[in-house]
């Protein structure tokens, strides 16, 4: 295509200025990096990108990641010239532009779909969300593993379905974080050859030049990982920077770093105070002064002079609409010789389950010794990924441990010579295994990551952007209190679960034995926008005879009565969550026999029980039974809501200890001795206070 230069630069600028006048309207963001980073992203989307503004959810296009989020008017205005088009939650492309004028002219308001930093699901042709620096690129590399294994499942002689790749941008700040250099290993590791990231090494953070506190020989760095590396001098070099990308299009064994050399605020070389521009409007007068070198109308604002949409439409929508065409005629002929991967593309794309996704799953037997939540859940899982064959993950390091494994045949490892296996080692890199698992989500892989429940600290960056971003990502936990036993504090989960519980949007599900497992995965698999929490527990648990007991469904209600008393209104509650609730049915037995009126709540998960009609969880807590006791191996914070003042709660006010499990379980009052204890002087207390109606069939 012949590229008329002053038409090059005539974007440029329409770019740039766009992003200076949306600052200043807003008097908040960041013009730097948008004005520096212009004629990068420009090429790259003009030149190279393969995507269609018309259906920027088609499946096989290049993603595009901004993992310099606080550069996202770039971002927006390269939404708008290009007329990306919106796209509803459920899939249907609705004609209107996603990015309006308008929406750039409210810059950082309430409604604009032109937040602060990029957000998933609210405007269309983000591809992730990215805000905190370094899990947009981390993201990125589950994108390209979720690309290299579609294409090894889908893609058939004359059929290639997936063929698509991945670009970010990253900048110090991304190269700084923890999690970026992890996700990057792993990307030399699995020779992600669909993957360039392009570095803006501009030398600029909030606080000043990157000398302070950053030296790192980045380019050798990357090198060692396993990368090819290439550099850019000047930002503004189109020539130079389409060579780049022509070196990451032919390079087919590993994944390629574009470094780029940049000065911020680009364009006003007369400004001195390069870290303000970074983090701060330019002021109005700054402004002028950099139109007129542009030789752009010193007092016109968000102008988008004639030809510019025009010659992105020629460019990116012209090169965008032909392939996307060519993919959809494809399919159909695809569909025609292949009909169940046509099927289950579809299925995927929609997040939809296919026929017979649970066949299979069946009730455990009862069991007083039972099974352990983990070895209970790797079964359940196994029987699953037979019947969803992109249900695709593994642990870090833990799998051995997690009962994560796949063991199917065909299931197979996800390496760089085998990308269609469905075990994923992510290695000792649990930060980086989060922002992984986004990626894929977002690619439509069904994800699941696993690891001990103390070390989700390490990925909670990640499950909040899963929550925020409404990815159903699997999160397995296992390892899940101080059951751990002699590992002693630093492996025993105390907070976690009240953390957890803590993020919006996030389920947590803490079954209570296999059945509830197996329940807790019915629910997961259904699960189409929401992240789940599966929190396991290393130890047998007994399974529960159901027969005696409620039916184990009651789970996907967060809350049920499990035993309770003969018809009528119990005098105690006894509530837990996970192994804690074979310990209430211990201390139930104790308590009927004693004459006492009690019922069992198992409560696996607070977020469900909270959805449910009042009429239910009044049902299931009657507020006219106040003695009640919950019991959990974990901090207590958060249970006063079910207990009430009137009632206790059995947990952790301190950190575990190095100990035999049933010493532990001694020393901090989880036996059912204690749980009966508690339950009468709640009960005694009650009754002096008048708070508890008095049984006149209790004894003792």
């Amino acid at each position: 295509m012949t590229r008329k230069p002053d038409l090059d630069q005539l974007c440029i600028n329409t770019i740039r200025t766009l992003a200076m006048d949306a600052v200043q309207q807003a008097n908040s963001g960041h013009p730097g990096t948008p004005m520096a980073m212009t004629p990068v992203v420009y090429t790259l989307w003009q030149r190279v990108l393969r995507f269609d503004p018309d259906d920027p959810i088609w499946p096989n296009r290049d993603r595009f990641v901004l993992s310099a989020g606080h550069a996202s008017m770039l971002l927006y205005a390269m939404l708008h010239l290009t007329g990306v088009k919106a796209v509803n939650p459920q899939y249907e492309r609705l004609g209107a532009l996603s990015v309006t004028l308008e929406d750039i002219k409210r810059f950082r308001q309430l409604g604009s779909k032109c937040p602060g930093h990029p957000e998933y699901r609210w405007t269309s042709g983000v591809e992730t969300t990215t805000g905190p620096l370094g899990q947009g690129v981390a993201t990125s590399v589950g994108m390209a593993i979720a690309g290299r294994w579609m294409a090894s499942y889908f893609n058939r002689p004359g059929f290639e379905m997936f063929e698509h790749d991945v670009f970010a941008l990253a900048g110090d700040g991304c190269m700084m974080e923890g999690v970026s250099g992890e996700a990057a290993s792993l990307a030399g590791h699995l020779a992600l050859s669909n993957l360039c990231w392009i570095y803006d090494n501009n030398k600029i953070t909030i606080e000043g030049h990157t000398d302070w506190a950053f030296s790192d020989d980045v380019a050798t760095r990357f090198i060692a990982y396993g990368w090819n590396v290439t550099r850019v001098g000047d930002a503004n070099d189109l020539e130079m920077l389409a060579r780049a990308f022509k070196t990451f299009k032919a390079t087919h064994d590993r994944p390629t770093l574009i470094i780029v050399d940049s000065h911020i605020a680009y364009g006003a070389p007369h400004k001195q105070d390069t870290s303000a521009a970074h983090g701060e409007p330019l002021g109005e007068d700054e402004i002028r002064l950099t139109k007129r070198i542009y030789g752009w109308p010193e007092d016109a604002k968000f102008l988008v002079p004639d030809g510019v949409r025009e010659h992105f439409a020629a460019g990116l929508g012209a090169r965008g609409r032909t392939a996307r065409e060519a993919w959809m005629l494809r399919f159909a002929e695809y569909r025609d010789k292949y009909p169940e991967l046509a099927d289950h593309l579809y299925r995927m794309q929609h997040r939809q389950l296919p026929e017979g996704w649970d066949t299979g799953l069946a009730p455990f037997p009862t069991d007083p010794k039972g099974v352990a939540g983990r070895d209970a859940s790797g079964r359940v899982l196994n029987v699953l990924a037979k019947n969803v064959p992109w249900l695709v993950g593994g642990s870090a390091d833990l799998a051995p441990s997690t009962k994560t494994r796949l063991t199917l045949e065909g299931a197979g490892d996800l390496a760089a010579e085998t990308p269609g296996g469905r075990n994923l080692h992510f290695g000792v890199r649990e930060h980086a295994m989060g922002a992984v698992l986004n990626g894929l989500a977002l690619a439509k892989v069904r994800a699941f990551g696993s690891g001990f429940l103390i070390f989700s600290d390490y990925m909670r960056p990640a499950i909040r952007l899963s929550a925020l971003m409404e990815l159903p990502v699997i999160y397995i936990f296992t390892h899940d209190s101080i059951g751990v036993g002699e590992d002693g504090p630093t492996h025993q989960p105390i907070e976690q679960l009240a953390s957890l519980r803590a993020i919006p949007g996030l389920v947590t599900l803490r079954p209570a034995d296999a059945n509830e497992v197996v329940e807790a995965w019915r629910y997961i698999m259904q699960q189409r926008h929401e992240p789940v929490c599966l929190i396991l527990s290393r130890q047998p648990l007994p399974t529960l005879d159901r027969s005696q007991y409620a039916d184990a469904r009651g789970l996907a209600n967060g809350a049920y009565v499990l035993a309770d008393a003969a018809p009528g209104q119990p005098d105690v509650i006894l509530l837990a969550s996970g192994s804690e609730v074979q310990l209430c049915v211990d201390a139930y037995e104790r308590l009927t026999a004693q004459g006492v009126r009690a019922r069992v709540v198992s409560m696996p998960s607070w977020e469900l029980f909270e959805r449910q009609s009042p009429e239910y969880r009044d049902a299931v807590l009657p507020p006219s039974v106040t003695a009640r006791v919950a019991v959990e191996q974990a901090s207590t914070f958060g249970w006063a809501r079910y207990v009430g003042p009137a009632g206790e709660v059995i947990g952790m006010t301190t950190f575990g200890a190095s100990a035999p499990l049933k010493e532990l379980q001694t020393k901090f009052g989880f036996t059912p001795e204690h749980v009966v204890e508690t339950a009468r002087r709640v009960l005694d207390q009650g009754r002096t206070t008048g708070e508890a109606r008095p049984s006149p069939e209790r004894t003792g």
